[in-house]
């Protein structure tokens, strides 16, 4: 059961990690043509919400994995406060998301409907590589670590 979280942890820690970087880059690049109601605006600041909240969820909790040692519980200890003090945050960015997905929902709904822009997911699977080499990394890294403790 380590082994499952320890990977699962740190892998949606680094997707989440890497979902925020992009996003703000995003956001960063489109900061003087991108209008603050703009349905694209809205959902990046969405989905940066929620993957700043899942970053900060399981990168507190990855961190508490990695540095687990029955040896030194005082360590252990300091690991565990930390990730006790980052988890309300993580909650708020994610509440935060909730907010605006639900006020935003009306709006992007009815300018969705009004001019309909069909999705094709097929297309863009081989962007999901990097994301499943990250996992597969992080299930190898949990397994010798688990293994050699």
């Amino acid at each position: 059961m380590v082994v499952v979280n320890l990977a699962m942890m740190t892998a949606a820690f680094v997707l989440a990690l890497m979902m925020t970087v992009d996003l703000v880059r995003h956001i960063w690049r489109r900061r003087r043509c991108d209008r603050p109601s703009h349905p694209v605006t809205v959902w990046r600041g969405m989905v940066l919400c929620f993957a700043t909240g899942i970053g900060l969820r399981s990168g507190g909790a990855a961190v508490v994995l990695w540095g687990w040692n029955p040896l030194r519980p005082d360590d252990t200890g300091a690991l565990l406060l930390l990730q006790r003090m980052i988890d309300p945050v993580a909650v708020a960015f994610g509440l935060t998301g909730l907010a605006i997905a639900y006020l935003s929902a009306p709006g992007v709904v009815y300018q969705l409907r009004r001019k309909p822009h069909p999705l094709d997911f097929w297309t863009k699977l081989p962007l999901l590589w990097r994301p499943a080499a990250i996992v597969g990394l992080s299930v190898a890294a949990a397994i010798g670590v688990v293994a050699t403790r």
